[in-house]
């Protein structure tokens, strides 16, 4: 297929898809589960090509091919920008497949369709996860300015990405980040005149616009989501942790203020915007709780982070913000430590696994506890007859034993002392997160414009025009790294009636 040059879309249709079978490649490793499928890294046969292999999830659908997954491929067919993941091919199995157990997969077609990403080594939530891990700032900046080049590049094209989010955002040992997990993006209109679903982004993402009712938004939506990970990276742990949508809305407001007709000029046309008024004033705090951040990344952080969509910054103009020119530059990813794989799927898997071998110690301890010794019993050497067991009052004992000291033996040796962790605690405030457990102005169609200057990275000259880059409550279901971690962070999806707040999930 020929490919359009970096930044412009595929129009070119590619009739080769889906003729090859799944069997070309080995699978290696999973490396991601949720709602909409299984993620392998594999590894194909005749190349030696790592990839990753995301089965989509067919056991579920009562209407044939599911339409998230439909959306997914016309939508990254289309897409075609250095900071957005590469959909390389959709391959096949030809007959009904087994899990890793030997078990029939539960798919009650004949056969499965994989779509075949290029692998990446992290996304941003597992990076992150990792102990000891703590972002620097260029490094933070160079993450941001890649995420906001690809998410300028989704809005002048008419995308919606729908789920922002650190476990959807991929980054290879080379530094780069990638937008991924495109199962709830959609094409949008410029006038936002068209119902789209408010069941969309996960829940501690969400912005106020949707956890209120509207059906008609924009681009504002995916700003709102990138400030909530802006803060995130920054402040060391989620800000906005909701356990469901009335208690994310009073989190947003007890952060950001009450919406009012003042701050939000059509708010009180919102449909559930009666139904969760606050009942007491609330001010804005973002520069009070933030007051540690740096003044640049304050006032872009306030511009991310504001009530009204109409009034929250693109992703355009935040590229052009003051905080990317400001010393500290963002680093060059290529300079950025490299790690071995790291994915939320294989992080959570490891700190389960931690969490039984603690519990398995704790049950052994409490069913076994040490036994309490009194002075022990003198040692019989070799070729010793049996002392008398007690000899009378005038009568020594023959043959006694010196008597022992009670040094290091098997009873009062000393147990040898952990010593400090290896690794720092996670969840202070300089780390990235604690151990857990997710209508911009002026976007036209046409061809890729320009993004205006191109902040700098640390190394070239200032304000050169260099290349533009990209533990929540189980009852909530993610998507993860290509669309499928496992939970986490908040839910994508609840509900069943678009009349009712939170009453369920739109088509």
């Amino acid at each position: 297929m020929a490919v359009a040059a970096p930044g412009q879309l595929n129009l070119v249709e590619s009739p080769s898809w889906g003729s090859r079978s799944v069997d070309c490649f080995e699978k290696l490793e999973q490396i991601g589960e949720g709602t909409y499928g299984q993620v392998f890294m594999a590894k194909e046969i005749t190349t030696g090509e790592i990839v990753a292999l995301k089965k989509i999830r067919m056991d579920n659908e009562r209407e044939g091919f599911p339409i998230t997954a439909i959306r997914e491929i016309k939508i990254l067919k289309k897409l075609h920008h250095e900071n957005v993941i590469n959909l390389k091919e959709i391959v096949t199995s030809p007959g009904p497949e087994r899990d890793e157990q030997g078990r029939p997969d539960g798919n009650k077609y004949n056969g499965s369709i994989y779509m075949v990403f290029e692998y990446m080594d992290h996304d941003l939530t597992g990076l992150a996860d990792r102990p000891g891990m703590r972002f620097t700032i260029p490094q933070i900046k160079c993450y941001m300015k890649q995420l906001l080049t690809g998410l300028h590049y989704c809005h002048v094209n008419q995308v919606l990405h729908r789920d922002i989010k650190g476990s959807n955002l991929l980054i290879d040992n080379e530094g780069n980040l990638k937008l991924a997990d495109f199962g709830l993006a959609r094409s949008f209109s410029n006038d936002h005149n068209a119902n789209l679903t408010n069941r969309v982004i996960t829940l501690w993402y969400r912005p106020p616009e949707l956890l209120l009712g509207t059906t008609k938004y924009g681009p504002a939506v995916d700003m709102w989501s990138v400030g909530c990970i802006f803060a995130e990276l920054l402040h060391g742990k989620a800000i906005l942790p909701g356990k469901n949508e009335p208690e994310q809305l009073n989190k947003i407001y007890e952060l950001c203020g009450a919406p009012d007709e003042v701050n939000w000029p059509g708010v009180s046309k919102i449909p559930w915007y009666n139904n969760f008024k606050p009942s007491r004033p609330m001010k804005r705090r973002v520069r009070e709780v933030f007051k540690h951040f740096d003044r640049h990344a304050l006032e872009l952080l306030e511009k991310m982070l504001t009530l009204d969509p109409s009034q929250r910054i693109s992703a355009k103009d935040a590229l052009d913000a003051e905080y990317f020119w400001a010393d500290p530059l963002p680093c060059d990813p290529k300079s950025l430590p490299k790690f071995e794989s790291s994915h939320e799927f294989q992080t959570k898997k490891k700190r389960q696994q931690q969490r039984q071998l603690e519990e398995a110690a704790k049950r052994q301890k409490l069913q076994h506890p040490p036994q309490q010794h009194g002075r022990l019993p003198p040692i019989q050497q070799s070729g010793q007859s049996h002392p008398q067991l007690r000899p009378g009052p005038n009568q020594p004992m023959h043959h006694a034993q010196p008597p022992v000291a009670a040094g290091p033996s098997h009873h009062y040796g000393k147990r040898p002392s952990g010593g400090p962790n290896r690794y720092p605690q996670s969840g202070n405030p300089s780390g990235p997160y604690p151990s857990r457990g997710g209508q911009g102005g002026g976007y036209g169609s046409g061809p890729y414009p320009a993004q205006g200057r191109g902040p700098p990275y640390a190394g070239q000259g200032p304000r050169g025009g260099g290349r533009g880059y990209a533990a929540g409550d189980p009852n909530y279901p993610q998507s993860g790294p290509y669309g499928s971690s496992s939970g986490g962070r908040g839910a994508n999806t609840s509900g069943n009636n678009r009349n009712q707040p939170y009453g369920g999930w739109q088509q």
